[in-house]
C-alpha cells in the first residue's frame, strides 16, 4: 500500500466513530491482521515506532479545527501520465480514508455534516477515476493544451478533498466527545 493512501486510511480511523480503534491493530491490517516477522526486536520497536508514533500520532492533530489535513503534492509536468498519476493517488487517498473510517463495518452512523462531506468525496472519486481512464486510453495531440485546464480542475478538486476530509474528521470528532460526556454524565467515573 503507497505511503499516502497509509497516511489517509489512519486519518480515516482516528476519526471512525468507533470508540476502540487502535493504531496497533491498524498497523497489523496492513499485513493482512498480523505484523509482519522481524529479525529482532529493534526492528519491531522501529517499525511501530515510525508507524504510530510517528505518523499516527501527527495524524491526530487534524482533530483539531486550526490543523486541516493535506494530502500529498504530486509534482510533474502537465503530461498525460502525471494526469493519470495524480488523479490515481487522489483516488487512493480517499479510498484510504474512507476505508479506515469504516474499518471493518459495514456500514457506521456518521454525524450530518459527515455524512454530507462523504457524499462529495463520493462524487469526487468518481471524478478522478474518470481522470485516470482518460489518461490512460491516451489524450490525441489536439488535446494537450487542455491538460494545463485539467491540472487546474484537480488542484481544485484537491483542496475540496482536503476540506471535505477534515469536515468528517471534526464531525465526528466532536460526535465522540459528544458520546464519552454523555458516558461521563450518568454517573460514571471515568478513569
Amino acid at each position: 500500500m503507497p505511503y499516502h493512501e497509509v497516511r489517509t486510511r489512519f486519518l480515516g480511523n482516528i476519526a471512525s466513530p468507533g470508540m476502540s480503534t487502535s493504531p496497533l491493530r491498524v498497523a497489523e491490517d496492513h499485513w493482512g491482521g498480523q505484523l509482519p516477522a522481524f529479525e529482532s526486536m529493534d526492528a519491531a520497536n522501529e517499525l511501530i515506532g515510525a508507524l504510530v508514533n510517528g505518523l499516527w500520532n501527527a495524524l491526530t492533530r487534524h482533530q483539531k479545527r486550526a490543523e486541516p489535513f493535506r494530502l500529498v503534492r504530486v509534482r510533474g509536468d502537465p503530461t498525460p501520465d502525471t494526469l493519470a498519476r495524480l488523479a490515481l493517488v487522489r483516488q487512493q487517498e480517499i479510498d484510504g480514508f474512507v476505508a479506515g473510517l469504516f474499518h471493518d463495518a459495514e456500514e457506521i452512523d456518521l454525524p450530518e455534516k459527515a455524512s454530507n462531506a462523504m457524499e462529495v468525496l463520493s462524487e469526487v472519486r468518481a471524478m478522478l477515476a474518470g481522470a485516470v481512464d482518460l489518461a490512460q486510453r491516451g489524450i490525441r495531440p489536439e488535446e494537450v493544451p487542455q491538460l494545463a485546464a485539467t491540472f487546474k480542475h484537480l488542484g481544485e478538486l484537491q483542496r475540496i478533498v482536503e476540506k471535505e476530509m477534515h469536515a468528517v474528521v471534526l464531525g465526528c470528532t466532536r460526535a465522540r466527545h459528544q458520546a464519552m460526556a454523555s458516558l461521563g454524565g450518568r454517573g460514571s467515573t471515568l478513569h
